[in-house]
């Protein structure tokens, strides 16, 4: 995804809301609604992997082995998807995010501001982890963010009435898709725990410059930090024989999961607010 040219036209955008008029001591204050779009990214953790208990205890700290006592996951993990039994692994974990939010901002005294914001946002952001056998297979644990719902406090101060810089945080509930993807054919694979929403918080900052008393452009940062749950896949006996790696320690099978227990994103969004 290339942010360049979007983040190009808003600091345009910027720069022509500095040469503003001074605006009423009451700027950036009251209810207003904004529009947001730009683009979020998974946080890149390029250490992500699967991770096994094999003898079913509810401790992920096992590695799969064959018979021999050779290592079944020889071949290694990707923090991203792949077309096949093997790498080149894709590239994920970039999307576009659109969204509107609706707040009110007081000035209590001088240019101190502190504020609420509700936010809905929208993505289609994916981000996967995946391991390789020496079948030869593939397994692929994927999340992807459909929505979000967020409540978020500000602090902020206006500079010469036409300059906010603020700082936000709150809490965020979020709609995570999480799905398992395989090319074994022989072994069985249940999903246990895939509940979609997702509690999380955020802490980010930005800037609005207004252009009138009622309009003002911006740029914004946002960190996003959502649980993962307890989601994990049950591998089992299926078609495979009694020497098949994820049935050699218990024969009922293994459980698999993805090592990152967090699905958090980095966001850089442009905001157009309309105050009343």
């Amino acid at each position: 995804m290339k942010f360049n040219t979007k983040l190009a036209v808003s600091a345009a955008l910027l720069c022509a809301a500095g040469s503003a008029p001074a605006m009423a001591q009451d700027a950036f204050t009251g209810p207003y609604v904004s529009v947001f779009g730009g683009g979020t990214k998974a946080d890149d953790r390029t250490g992500d992997r699967l991770e096994f208990d094999t003898n079913r205890d509810g401790v992920f700290n096992d590695n799969v082995n064959t018979v021999g006592g050779a290592n079944a996951f020889s071949p290694g993990f990707c923090d991203s998807d792949v077309d096949g039994n093997a790498p080149p692994c894709n590239k994920d974990g970039k999307d576009w995010e659109y969204g509107a939010r609706i707040g009110y901002d007081m000035r209590p005294g001088g240019m101190a501001l502190i504020g609420t914001v509700l936010e809905v946002s929208r993505t289609e952001l994916a981000d996967s982890t995946t391991g390789f056998s020496t079948t030869p297979a593939s397994y692929t644990v994927t999340r992807e963010m459909d929505y979000a719902v967020s409540a978020r406090a500000r602090f902020g101060w206006v500079f010469g009435e036409t300059v906010l810089a603020y700082a936000t945080g709150g809490v965020s509930y979020a709609d995570i898709d999480q799905t398992f993807t395989t090319t074994n054919g022989a072994n069985s694979f249940t999903e246990v725990n895939d509940d979609k929403m997702r509690w999380g918080w955020q802490a980010g900052g930005g800037m609005e410059f207004a252009l009138t008393p009622a309009l003002s452009l911006g740029a914004e940062y946002l960190y996003s930090d959502y649980g993962d749950g307890d989601y994990y896949v049950e591998v089992g006996p299926g078609t495979a024989g009694a020497t098949n790696p994820f049935l050699v320690v218990d024969p009922t099978g293994t459980d698999l999961r993805s090592s990152n227990g967090a699905f958090r994103t980095h966001s850089l969004r442009a905001t157009a607010t309309l105050r009343f």
